[in-house]
């Protein structure tokens, strides 16, 4: 029997929705990094995880990129996914 799609949706702490799909994966989280760069600029990287826990290792990495890439200062946010009908 194959998996039904469904939509998910992300509501950032700055209010920012993020909403993926049709999927049919096991998704859970949404994580997002907003990088300010040395010329003021800034740069957000996102994706999404099958699990807390693995949202939470890419934390690790977060910090990992900040030191290569020379980043000011970057701010890593996760936030559950909700279902959602449409």
């Amino acid at each position: 029997m194959a998996r039904r799609k469904r939509y998910l949706t992300a509501i950032m702490p700055d209010g920012y929705v993020k909403r993926i799909g049709p999927t049919a994966d096991p998704l859970t989280h949404y994580w997002r990094i907003v990088a300010l760069l040395e010329n003021g600029k800034s740069e957000v990287f996102w994706g999404h995880t099958r699990s807390l826990a693995e949202a939470r290792k890419l934390r690790g990495a977060a910090a990992d990129g900040a030191r290569m890439r020379g980043w000011k200062n970057y701010a890593f946010e996760i936030a559950e996914l909700v279902e959602s009908d449409d």
